[in-house]
């Protein structure tokens, strides 16, 4: 089987190919990146070499670059996005272009290539928010309700696919998981910033009151859904991937990490809310798991840990890509 994977560069995408190739020993993966700020080749050193990997660089919403890379491939895995939300706040325009300009194009090359599998990853952000406390979660029947530009583009996207689908009969799947954490992740994103920040005894950003809930999933478990969902899952379903059965506050989840890396509270610096800010995510996984068999095998107390020792481990990647436009960034983000 040859798979195309968009934004295979990224943190998700690199570490879903390292996963596929050590699984999947005959398969071809073509990795498509446009090698944003957020996108890094270092990820991929693993399987540089390997046969069975090739990276071409391009965007997905080049047509023609699309084109030349959908030749004879049978699964295309889209992962390549505009991801963060503080961005997309500052700068939505990109957001729209990539996530739901780069999908539209993506499907219409997958239908002119009759793709035997187009398969969309989402999050759990197009569903809006949950009030603190209470039991409900997300699962594939919640009504759409998107509250900030990033996760508006990625519902378009959502609807798009599933337009393909019901339109044109074009065979996909989508899974909208929830905030993956480990290896290679971009420091702009929680657990990273945090992690990276008191490693340079640094004070941490934490927006509003901390009590923001999120689905913490390790990136692993997202990979072994998604290949589950490409082998068996059946087509025009969307599956919800999530990790955790009970809520963790942001607050608290900087504690854990202070605690591993003997820090005291002194380093919390809370700062001005975002605006919109969703205030808790929940995911209901049991379909997936009832259907395929799928569950989250890393714990998140366990494997936080495991992710902060990689960061620090790791301190020459995770210096090289805080570069000069990443520090401007924080500056901005972070001024208050």
């Amino acid at each position: 089987m040859r798979l195309l994977v968009t934004g295979g560069a990224g943190f998700i995408g690199s570490n879903f190919i390292r996963y596929w190739l050590r699984n999947n020993l005959d398969d071809e993966i073509i990795n498509f990146d446009k090698l944003t700020y957020a996108g890094n080749l270092e990820n991929l050193i693993e399987v540089e070499n390997n046969p069975n990997y090739t990276f071409v660089r391009g965007d997905i919403c080049n047509v023609n670059e699309v084109e030349g890379v959908m030749n004879k491939i049978d699964v295309v895995v889209h992962f390549a996005a505009e991801s963060h939300v503080d961005r997309a706040i500052m700068n939505p325009m990109t957001f729209v272009k990539t996530n739901v300009i780069g999908t539209y194009v993506l499907l219409e090359q997958a239908l002119k290539s009759k793709i035997k599998r187009f398969h969309h990853v989402s999050t759990d952000e197009c569903f809006g928010s949950l009030k603190l406390g209470e039991e409900k979660r997300f699962d594939e029947t919640t009504s759409y309700n998107p509250k900030n530009p990033y996760s508006a583009t990625k519902a378009s996207s959502d609807h798009l696919v599933r337009a393909y689908f019901n339109t044109y009969g074009l065979d996909i799947t989508i899974s909208s998981c929830s905030n993956n954490f480990g290896p290679y992740q971009f420091p702009e994103k929680f657990i990273p910033l945090i992690i990276t920040n008191l490693i340079d005894d640094k004070k941490v950003p934490v927006y509003g009151d901390g009590l923001y809930v999120r689905d913490w999933l390790y990136v692993e478990d997202h990979c072994k859904a998604i290949e589950l969902i490409l082998k068996k899952g059946r087509s025009g379903e969307t599956y919800c991937v999530g990790g955790m059965t009970e809520d963790v506050s942001n607050i608290e989840v900087v504690k854990k990490i202070l605690d591993m890396l003997g820090r005291d509270e002194s380093y919390i610096g809370f700062v001005r809310d975002r605006p919109g800010h969703d205030r808790r995510y929940a995911i209901d996984w049991s379909k997936i798991n009832r259907d395929l068999g799928w569950k989250p095998e890393h714990d998140f107390n366990g494997w936080l840990e495991k992710t902060v020792r990689w960061y620090k481990d790791n301190k020459d990647w995770w210096e090289r890509v805080k570069n000069k436009e990443y520090l401007e960034y924080y500056e901005k983000q972070y001024a208050t």
